[in-house]
């Protein structure tokens, strides 16, 4: 059985992003894996049915997301909310403790926050997707993104604030 080179190109091109943004969801590399390989199983089966091969990359995120949501078989949902609505309480972070961050810093931070906050800042800041195509993905609504990810900075912020303050202290 030969296999595809359309296939191996694709996998070459997206499976580390992949397997990134299903890390960021699951927090265990076993199930970013199962997540990541099950997303191009189905695409070998279905991905003749995508008629604008200029979004692949879209549908096979959106394939993993909802393949991660089936797999966790999630039921809590987020209510949406205008970003107007929250622009009063964004964080302004200065440019020393955004420099201060390593990888792993903000890998395990992301780990602690809630999934429904933590798959929009992946997708936005990894992944480097807009707005309208994290919404595509994840099947929301535009705004709940747009207050998903300022939610989520807030978080992050908080976070790595608590996580700096504690690495100062001990030195």
């Amino acid at each position: 059985m030969s296999v595809d080179p359309e296939f191996e190109t694709l996998v070459k091109l997206y499976y580390q992003d992949l397997y990134r943004f299903g890390f960021s969801l699951t927090r265990n590399e076993a199930d970013a894996c199962d997540l990541t390989q099950e997303t191009f199983y189905i695409w070998a089966n279905k991905g003749h049915q995508l008629k604008d091969l200029g979004k692949v990359k879209g549908w096979l995120f959106t394939t993993l997301h909802r393949e991660f949501l089936q797999m966790s078989r999630r039921q809590e949902r987020f209510t949406d909310e205008p970003i107007s609505d929250v622009v009063q309480d964004f964080p302004q972070v200065s440019a020393d403790v955004v420099n201060r961050i390593d990888a792993q810093t903000m890998l395990k931070v992301l780990g602690q926050i809630d999934e429904g906050y933590r798959a929009p800042l992946v997708l936005y800041y990894s992944e480097d997707l807009s707005y309208k195509e994290i919404a595509d993905v994840l099947e929301i609504p535009l705004g709940t993104v747009q207050s998903r990810i300022a939610r989520g900075k807030m978080h992050l912020f908080q976070l790595l604030t608590e996580t700096n303050h504690s690495s100062c202290q001990s030195k």
